[in-house]
């Protein structure tokens, strides 16, 4: 396989592409802002279950779970299965419900202190949940490719004869599984948020520890504009039509790496472009793509004539000299404008500032 190459790339990519196309797989990890999601995974462990963590998703398919004993036998199992014959990166996340105590019950006593009320069947019950990720929403493309994916396999874990997991078919019968035919084992899967994120996570507009290190060694990250918004110029991703032979080939993700990379080093470039030409440009980068943008507003708007709010004039500058070619959009034809090669958004839009959580450092 060919080395991807950067000619002018800076130092700081130059050693996330070093770890990408010249260490051995099972070397390969994170460093600097780059995730590890972007690289290939290494060899399967055949004792690890591989916990999910929570700068893992922030979205996932729920495959399927485990209950019982040998839940968490039955799980790894099927984790090493996705991960070794079908190369997708599974997880397995562990809860478990204590049924042995007294709860609260309705209504008193007769004395009036509050009733008290017991489970039929006390136990300690261990569910473990098979995961498959990682998607940046709810509608990601890649995320309802995998979920169609997951609902048609038909895993060697759970169909083999000597392999099948009894946990699996006794949690099957519990939710009246078992009458189901035709269909593969997972077929119930579904799309979930990652359940160790904070529960006000997708309320606000802030980013996880794991893009909180893709940017961290960002000169002129978007993290560190002060203002509320700005102004969206530029957005690169690694998206696309891919090889189809790559694929095949078992080249696919190597292919997706070598888009993401590429993305972060044109959004670099055209951030130090737009700042040596004046412009206060900002960097950003997520687990799909790189964005530029331009400014530090505190409000989208400002007060107009009669009290009436109107675009701010930074935004309608910005929009001017740097969105598409004005003589060329007023004959019908839209012309995004380039800087230093590198072509800019056509409709540059204000956006919010992401923001690293309070208290995390």
């Amino acid at each position: 396989m060919k080395p991807v190459t950067f000619p002018n790339a800076p130092t700081w990519l130059l050693a996330a592409v070093c770890l990408l196309t010249a260490t051995a797989p099972e070397a390969r990890a994170q460093s600097g802002w780059l995730p590890t999601s972007w690289f290939s995974q290494a060899e399967v462990d055949s004792k690890a279950m591989y916990p999910l963590a929570e700068r893992d998703g922030p979205w996932l398919v729920l495959a399927t779970t485990f209950r019982g004993e040998g839940a968490r036998d039955d799980a790894r199992r099927l984790v090493q299965e996705l991960r070794r014959t079908n190369k997708i990166k599974a997880y397995t996340h562990e809860k478990s419900f204590d049924y042995t105590g007294s709860q609260p019950g309705l209504g008193l006593n007769p004395d009036g202190s509050p009733k008290k009320m017991r489970y039929a069947n006390a136990e300690q019950v261990v569910e473990v949940a098979v995961l498959v990720g990682d998607f940046a929403s709810f509608d990601d493309p890649r995320g309802q490719k995998m979920l169609a994916k997951v609902k048609s396999l038909r895993p060697e874990a759970l169909t083999g004869n000597s392999g099948k997991s009894q946990s699996f078919s006794d949690f099957r019968k519990m939710i009246g599984l078992e009458r189901t035919a035709g269909k593969g084992p997972m077929h119930l899967a579904f799309v979930i948020p990652n359940p160790l994120l904070p529960e006000d996570y997708f309320a606000r507009q802030q980013v996880d520890r794991f893009v909180l290190d893709m940017n961290a060694d960002v000169t002129h990250s978007l993290l560190d504009c002060p203002g509320l918004y700005s102004v969206r110029v530029a957005t690169f991703t690694g998206s696309g039509t891919f090889d189809q032979k790559a694929i095949a080939a078992g080249e696919g993700d190597v292919e997706l790496e070598g888009r993401l990379v590429e993305a972060a080093e044109k959004a670099h470039r055209l951030t130090a472009s737009l700042r040596k030409a004046g412009w206060e440009a900002w960097e950003y980068h997520d687990r799909e793509s790189s964005i530029v943008c331009i400014g530090s507003l505190d409000s989208k708007t400002v007060p107009g004539a009669q009290g009436v709010p109107t675009i701010h004039p930074e935004i309608t500058r910005i929009v001017r000299e740097l969105g598409p070619d004005p003589t060329r959009l007023a004959t019908g034809v839209v012309l995004p404008r380039t800087v230093d090669g590198v072509m800019l958004d056509v409709q540059p839009a204000p956006i919010q500032v992401p923001r690293a959580p309070e208290g995390w450092h």
